[in-house]
């Protein structure tokens, strides 16, 4: 047990370590499932897994409350897996190291997966408890939640209950999310076309120090994509008539802003190549000053590759690249400072045929604003001579206005705290939007406590609020109302 298991809620905080101590990345949750499995049998309580490997976990009301209606707890249990460079890290077999740092828990170099780790923590603490008053619960903890939301893909109608379901994987105290975006992949592929490298100098142009984070949560804060900035400086090289690309790869998740992004070039005129790059360089370092205070764009030495991308290749890639459109895309008309429709270009690689393959992640309000966006960069790209598919729309979560859960937790919450929560639509993919394709009669709203920079080594959740968050838990759960 790691020092923040003496935190309190005790139960909460214990339960979070163990977790952190398990490897969950996305695609790779099998061992915390048996761990979870494991325990809800040693409990006594009814354990099931489904189809697709969520689990399931019922426990009865408390004496007193069987008439209330049934709440469903939910979490996803992967974590996005992101590291800095200089840290050795492999998430599939090496845990994650919390420390407390200050009034916040952090992790060593990773991400800590509080998203969602510390929602799956207080579902345990509920279903481990003796003295919490609730009527029927049912935990639901769902899988692959930041690749693709396997777990609420394939969850099935029947096999839950409950009628009020409680998300945890909101990243605000003080704030109750009834609304989210939906989302959906835009894959894009430029075949490969190489040529023998020439004899020019070889460099590596390197962008690193960005803060990156939550591709939805954070995609308004003006943070710089490293895909983005690469490719614009890549544009500016070409001026210089003697750019030939060798290698381009940056991002590692669709859902993260890219920290990290690097190029292997070659260049005719090196002098007029950095006399370009460090007028462009000074232009962006000015331009972020104040948000990425660490930001490193360095243009090093490299041994000379064996081939490049052919000049067609090469300019296609590059222009198409640089002209894509990023970030936020339009505001809400309907809700006040909340994004509608953004877009990430999260990830660029090479395939095992020297492809260059490009994964944007679309997110929107609105189904129509996400196929807005998705026709508009299918026009870019398929002017470069590139392929592009869209895959994995998954819907939005439209927020119900006579909810009563709604109700309960704005009453609960003014009675613990005598302020009233602010109630929102999140700019982010929660799994709500398609549980309600199962269970259209589910009543539902996402809390959860202060998470900051979620899907970036530098996430850290705030201590004092996930006390807070866990006293309203209590509380909601007793104060839902009997059924019918």
């Amino acid at each position: 047990m790691s020092s923040i298991s003496e935190l309190k809620p005790n139960a909460l905080w214990q339960f979070f370590d163990q977790i952190c101590a398990i490897p969950h990345p996305s695609y790779h949750e099998q061992a915390l499932i048996d761990w979870v499995v494991s325990w809800a049998n040693e409990q006594g309580l009814d354990v099931q897994l489904d189809e697709v490997s969520n689990v399931i976990i019922r426990k009865p009301a408390t004496a007193g409350m069987e008439d209330r209606e049934g709440v469903i707890l939910q979490a996803h249990l992967d974590m996005v897996p992101q590291a800095n460079s200089d840290t050795q890290h492999d998430f599939t077999s090496d845990p994650i190291r919390p420390y407390i740092d200050g009034e916040w828990v952090t992790a060593e170099g990773t991400t800590l997966g509080a998203d969602n780790g510390i929602g799956a923590a207080s579902i345990l603490a509920v279903l481990a408890s003796d003295d919490i008053a609730h009527g029927p619960l049912e935990a639901l903890l769902t899988i692959n939640e930041e690749a693709g939301m396997d777990g609420a893909f394939g969850l099935k109608p029947g096999l839950l209950e409950g009628k009020l379901l409680l998300n945890t994987d909101s990243e605000q105290e003080g704030e109750v999310y009834m609304g989210c975006a939906g989302g959906g992949d835009t894959n894009v592929t430029f075949a490969a076309d190489y040529i023998d490298a020439s004899d020019a100098a070889s460099f590596e142009l390197v962008i690193k120090g960005l803060k990156g984070g939550h591709s939805g949560c954070d995609i308004h804060t003006g943070r710089a994509n490293a895909n983005k900035l690469l490719a614009r400086l890549l544009a500016k090289l070409q001026q210089t008539n003697g750019l030939s690309l060798a290698t381009i790869e940056g991002g590692s998740l669709r859902n993260a802003i890219p920290r990290e992004a690097k190029a292997q070039i070659q260049l005719a005129d090196v002098t007029a190549a950095k006399a370009l790059l460090d007028s462009e360089i000074a232009a962006i370092t000015a331009e972020y000053a104040r948000v990425e205070d660490t930001l490193s764009i360095e243009l090093l030495e490299s041994a000379a590759p064996a081939q490049v991308m052919s000049p067609a290749m090469s300019d296609k890639l590059i222009a198409s690249l640089n002209a894509c459109i990023n970030g936020v895309i339009s505001m809400s008309q309907d809700i006040e400072g909340v994004v509608e429709t953004s877009l990430n270009v999260g990830v660029i690689r090479a395939d095992e045929t020297g492809n260059i393959k490009l994964q944007i992640l679309v997110r929107s309000l609105v189904d129509s604003g996400r196929l807005m966006v998705e026709s508009s960069l299918a026009s870019l790209f398929k002017l470069a001579g590139a392929e592009v598919d869209h895959s994995g729309a998954y819907p939005g979560w439209k927020p119900d206005p006579n909810s009563a859960l709604k109700t309960v937790i704005e009453q609960s919450y003014q009675q613990l705290f005598d302020k009233h929560p602010n109630t929102m639509v999140i700019h982010a993919g929660l799994e709500c939007g398609l549980f309600k394709a199962a269970y259209p009669e589910w009543d539902m709203a996402s809390f959860g406590p202060t998470i900051k920079f979620p899907h970036s080594p530098d996430e850290k959740v705030n201590i004092a609020s996930v006390e807070k968050y866990w006293e309203l838990m209590k509380a909601v759960l007793a104060n839902t109302p009997t059924k019918g």
